[in-house]
């Protein structure tokens, strides 16, 4: 509650009770529940408080966000868009038949398949988009409500690094998915990786970053996920 905590009028989080925060929390939470009512259908507005943290931030991201979703079409957005389906043939990205330990969906993606200098950045990111809307709809929202990525970093080498995307992904989870990325796993990375997580932590909210856990083993991975489910590294 520690954001929340700060954002009280006039007080700080050394000045309330978390049991005042929370009253906030809800508060908050029923005035942007109301003032979201005529906009959607599904009701986005308790993860968006949570990633905003007033109501009035939260309200604003979320007129922006359906009308990001009006003008790019996402509703709309299948395997019949020649450039989602082309992207899909690299079998680089995945959504699982498995769920984690915690019955969250899971999105993989084999990183050693993507090579940064053979890619459109506007046509992935519209593959991205269509990618993790589908595996919004594995959801069970009174649940769950968050994913698993898993990037597997088997075979990783330079080639693959691809900071632009990167940086895209984290723009799109942050502004139009707040609170849908429940842990992202990176597997099997290598020590040249050690670099690229240098450039890339920087750009994660403290929130975010703490949702990214390095596993090196399948040992280790076994306390998120069945190893098993993960396709096999033999390219």
């Amino acid at each position: 509650l520690s954001s929340i905590l700060g954002k009280l009028p006039g007080m700080s989080s050394e000045q309330i009770s978390p049991e005042a925060a929370g009253k906030q929390f809800e508060n908050d939470f029923q005035e942007l529940k109301e003032r979201c009512q005529p906009i959607f259908a599904a009701d986005p507005s308790q993860r968006f408080l949570r990633g905003y943290v007033t109501a009035d931030a939260a309200f604003t991201a979320i007129i922006k966000y359906n009308k990001w979703r009006k003008d790019y079409n996402v509703d709309n957005l299948s395997t019949d868009d020649p450039d989602i389906m082309s992207e899909l043939a690299k079998g680089t990205v995945h959504i699982l038949r498995n769920r984690d330990k915690k019955n969250r969906p899971i999105l993989y993606v084999a990183v050693r398949k993507h090579l940064a200098s053979d890619r459109d950045l506007d046509k992935l990111t519209k593959f991205t988009v269509y990618m993790l809307e589908q595996t919004f709809k594995k959801l069970n929202e009174e649940i769950v409500d968050t994913i698993c990525i898993v990037f597997d970093l088997r075979k990783f080498t330079l080639a693959n690094m691809d900071y632009q995307f990167v940086k895209r992904l984290v723009w799109l989870l942050g502004k139009y998915y707040p609170e849908r990325l429940g842990i992202c796993l990176i597997y099997g990375a290598p020590m040249v990786f050690q670099g690229c997580w240098a450039v890339i932590r920087p750009w994660l909210n403290e929130v975010t970053a703490s949702k990214v856990t390095f596993v090196g083993t399948e040992e280790q991975l076994c306390q998120y996920l069945n190893p098993d489910c993960l396709p096999p590294c033999e390219d």
